[in-house]
């Protein structure tokens, strides 16, 4: 199970900062996330970075059992 990691508005959509999910590639993860949080999870997920054990990844990366999928939401300030 690969370890998926949310981060401010990511976090507050789930509900939660940390979850396993059991998928082969970076997709397929954020996939059964959105299934998972819903629309609005969703909706943060589309304007997030999404890394794989710290760095940037695609769709297609291949996650293994123990990898860290992190959604990175842009962040606001000033």
């Amino acid at each position: 199970m690969a370890v998926l990691r949310l981060f401010a508005s990511a976090r507050e959509a789930a509900g939660t900062g940390r979850d396993e999910i059991d998928a082969p590639t970076v997709e397929l993860v954020l996939d059964e996330a959105v299934r998972r949080y819903g629309p609005q999870f969703a909706r943060v997920l589309e304007g997030s970075r999404v890394w794989l054990n710290g760095e940037p990844a695609v769709p297609s990366t291949a996650v293994c059992p123990g990898d860290e999928v992190a959604v990175l939401p842009p962040v606001s300030g000033g």
